[in-house]
C-alpha cells in the first residue's frame, strides 16, 4: 500500500480499520476495548470509522490492545548517517609549538 498518495482522511479510515482488525485478533469487543482503555465505546467507534478520534485516545487503545511496540514504526528515532558524519568536516584546532621550560634542553 503506497501512503504517500492517500489523502489525511484515507490515512486516518486506514489506520481504524487496522486497529479494527487488531481488536477483533485480540478477540474484544467495542465495549470490552473500551472499557479497558478507560474510553466511551464511541471514542472506540470513532477511531475505528477514522473520524474525530484524538491521539490520547488512540494510545490509550494501542495500549489496551498490548500493541505500543507499533509506535516505533510509526514514528522511529533519528539515526546517525554515516554518509553525513564522513562529510562533516572536523573542526580546526590551532597546533602550536611548544616552548621550552627553563630546565629544558
Amino acid at each position: 500500500m503506497v501512503f504517500e498518495y492517500m489523502t489525511i482522511a484515507e490515512l486516518a479510515g486506514e489506520l481504524g480499520t487496522r486497529i479494527r482488525d487488531l481488536r477483533v485478533q485480540r478477540r474484544f469487543n467495542q465495549e470490552e476495548l473500551a472499557a479497558q482503555a478507560g474510553l466511551g465505546v464511541r471514542a472506540v467507534r470513532d477511531l475505528e470509522r477514522g473520524q474525530g478520534s484524538t491521539v490520547e485516545s488512540l494510545l490509550k487503545v494501542l495500549k489496551a490492545l498490548d500493541s505500543l511496540e507499533g509506535l516505533s514504526y510509526l514514528a522511529p528515532r533519528p539515526s546517525v548517517d554515516p554518509i553525513a558524519l564522513l562529510k562533516r568536516r572536523a573542526p580546526l584546532v590551532r597546533v602550536r609549538k611548544s616552548r621550552k621550560r627553563d630546565g629544558d634542553l
